[in-house]
């Protein structure tokens, strides 16, 4: 196993730097200080054709200019948080108004738009990408001086590894993910409308006209939003369920995970063979379509388009400060905040 690096950019007067995972099976992880980017995720097909499975640019400036948060990781809040703005202890913080009147994704500048320190990590079986950043108290309207750390870990098992860790000075919120957009047809030669997924979920989150969960959960019985034995992409984009329709003919929706490290998301793709086995420790994932990704860039020479990219956000409940049924985001003063996720994949 092996690590390189190389320049990637430059941003701001800093450098941001590329570096490569490769297995001893030819499983390429390539990600970027630059917003923790996973920028290429290179494997095999059932034929043995290794082939980027993410979707990704090759210049800081595409990121800059257009990136949806392509692989990115998202703090310190993931998702929306209504009103951009919540209260703790008796004390109201205001946040940035990025998504119309509210807040997403950690605002304007957040985790994914910041340079972190990295560390390189060589063990007899796996190769690390240790990333740190310690975002300051007032960041994007954050209470607490955190200190962070992310973790990618690529073992021989083609097996990817995700952890998050984070240390607050002041009780603040903390619900970290990654954004990256797969596409397991490889090198984007197809859309994701055929792409299989199988959900261990009998729940998922009822949203409003501007994508904020209600707090009501829905049962996905008898629904397109019933992925308990697996069903396609494109039966959502087809189906005229209210919530299917107003995430733009598609899914931008949190799940609630039935279990925990079993398997509990399966994504397949039956053309090129491969399949990517998801589990984590976190409570939800957000299953979004791409259903806004816009038509005026190209990704490394295909036209962006909707559905040519899905996300699997594993992570806490979307607005989870706003709805007391949700599990909580809060994270208290020294409390060690951990979340972590692990993509597996096969042919």
């Amino acid at each position: 196993m092996r690590v390189y690096q190389e320049t990637f950019g430059e941003l701001n007067g800093q450098t941001v730097t590329a570096y490569t995972m490769v297995n001893d099976h030819g499983m390429e992880v390539t990600s970027l200080d630059y917003g923790c980017i996973i920028s290429k995720l290179i494997v095999p097909d059932q034929h043995g054709t290794k082939e980027n499975v993410v979707l990704g640019f090759d210049t800081v400036e595409e990121y800059v200019k257009h990136s949806p948060y392509f692989g990115a990781v998202i703090g310190r809040v993931a998702g929306r948080i209504s009103g951009a703005e919540f209260e703790l202890d008796g004390q109201v913080y205001k946040l940035a108004k990025n998504d119309g009147e509210h807040h997403l994704h950690g605002g304007n500048v957040g985790f994914d738009k910041v340079i972190w320190n990295t560390e390189v990590v060589e063990e007899d079986h796996s190769v690390s990408l240790v990333f740190t950043y310690l975002s300051m108290d007032g960041e994007e309207g954050y209470p607490g001086n955190v200190k962070l750390k992310v973790s990618y870990t690529l073992t021989n098992d083609n097996e990817l590894q995700l952890a998050y860790e984070g240390v607050s000075d002041q009780k603040t919120l903390l619900n970290v993910t990654n954004h990256t957009y797969f596409n397991l047809s490889g090198d984007l030669k197809r859309d994701i409308l055929d792409h299989e997924l199988m959900l261990k979920s009998t729940q998922f989150a009822e949203l409003d006209s501007e994508l904020i969960p209600t707090g009501e959960l829905l049962s996905v019985n008898g629904t397109s939003f019933d992925f308990t034995a697996g069903r396609k992409i494109k039966d959502g984009v087809e189906a005229q369920h209210p919530q299917n329709l107003l995430a733009g003919k598609g899914y931008d929706h949190p799940f609630v995970l039935d279990e925990n490290q079993q398997k509990e998301i399966v994504l397949i793709d039956e053309e090129s063979g491969r399949t990517l086995v998801v589990e984590t420790d976190q409570p939800g994932v957000v299953l979004y379509t791409g259903t806004q990704l816009g038509e005026d860039f190209e990704i490394r020479g295909v036209k962006s388009r909707k559905y040519l990219g899905l996300c699997l956000e594993t992570q806490g409940m979307p607005d989870a400060i706003h709805q007391p049924s949700f599990p909580s985001v809060i994270v208290e003063k020294d409390e060690v905040y951990t979340a972590t996720t692990k993509w597996r994949f096969r042919v």
